[in-house]
């Protein structure tokens, strides 16, 4: 609970979380169901894996993580130019 306070105090957007009432085996079930659960098995790199704290925090301080927001808010648009000039565009076709 402290976690989920600490991401809502500085977060400016909405953070929605959908599976919050749901357990492990409730959410694959879902996933089943939707067939959604075989893509997110797949051992690609993601925002999941990329960005994943070696030592995750479960009780966060509330004044360390706006101290970093403030940093990154210091790089965020170079980040951005970076990014959308490494963008590559796909298309697929049917």
């Amino acid at each position: 609970m402290q976690s989920l306070m600490a991401t809502n105090d500085v977060c400016t957007l909405p953070v929605y979380r959908p599976l919050i009432g749901f357990d492990k085996r409730e959410i694959v079930e879902i996933a089943e169901k939707i067939d959604t659960f075989e893509t997110s098995i797949q051992p690609f790199e993601d925002c999941c894996t990329i960005f994943v704290a070696k030592h995750p925090v479960t009780k966060p301080n509330v004044e360390v993580i706006r101290r970093s927001e403030e940093k990154l808010s210091e790089k965020i648009d170079e980040m951005v130019e970076t990014a959308a000039a490494a963008a590559e565009l796909i298309e697929i076709i049917p």
